[in-house]
């Protein structure tokens, strides 16, 4: 069967994006923004434009900003709702049906993080999102990298942490299309996957912050998805 998309409307997108779906399920524990920190009024400026429908505008770094700290805060922001995705379909995604991480016939990806696992290695879609989600968990608890306190700068390698990162969790979306699309449509969560990735490729695009040919596995969606914003 061939890949099938459903582009639907944003009008419950901000509701979803910041309560989260349905199910309470995530496959990692949650980041949590301090409540009180500036990263935390950032989240709120999001959630208050996103209820407006208009991504392209609530992905544009607000004024006087700094833009590092724009991109911490969405990167913890893409990482919960990735979280929360994958938390609802890790019964379908298993070794048996997985045993590749996969993005269609195309697109393999191998697991590597430069510190423990320093050679890429062939792995099942679950224990590479596994390894994923835990490294990303990692950076963003790492206060050298993602500060979380007033004054704390960034260190000069952050974007290129948060490129790698977004690159990855990029992944996750592929994978959840390519193989389990019809898991997602059995779950009634095609809404919420929709707009959680429009929200996520209007960011990156934003920034710049994903090469091309690295989302070459979802590029007809991210067209169909994108068209009527630009």
């Amino acid at each position: 069967m061939g890949l099938i998309f459903f582009i639907v409307g944003l009008k419950h997108s901000s509701e979803w994006l910041f309560n989260g779906s349905r199910s309470s399920k995530t496959f990692k524990p949650k980041k949590n923004i301090p409540e009180g920190s500036h990263q935390y009024e950032l989240l709120k400026h999001a959630e208050a434009t996103l209820g407006s429908g208009n991504l392209r505008m609530a992905v544009m770094l607000p004024d006087g900003e700094d833009l590092n700290e724009w991109v911490a805060v969405n990167t913890v922001d893409f990482f919960n709702q990735i979280n929360m995705l994958y938390g609802t379909i890790t019964d379908f995604c298993t070794e048996e049906s997985c045993p590749l991480m996969s993005a269609g016939p195309k697109y393999e990806y191998h697991w590597a993080d430069g510190t423990n696992i320093k050679k890429p290695i062939k792995c099942s879609a679950p224990k590479y999102i596994d390894y994923l989600m835990t490294w990303v968990q990692d950076q963003l608890d790492d206060e050298t990298l993602f500060p979380s306190k007033i004054g704390v700068p960034f260190p000069k390698n952050f974007m290129s942490v948060a490129k790698t990162i977004l690159k990855r969790l990029f992944r996750v979306y592929a994978h959840i299309y390519h193989q389990h699309f019809d898991s997602v449509i059995q779950l009634q969560e095609e809404a919420h996957l929709n707009t959680s990735f429009k929200h996520f490729i209007f960011f990156v695009q934003e920034f710049n912050l994903i090469d091309r040919k690295e989302l070459a596995p979802l590029q007809e969606l991210i067209e169909k998805l994108t068209s009527k914003d630009r």
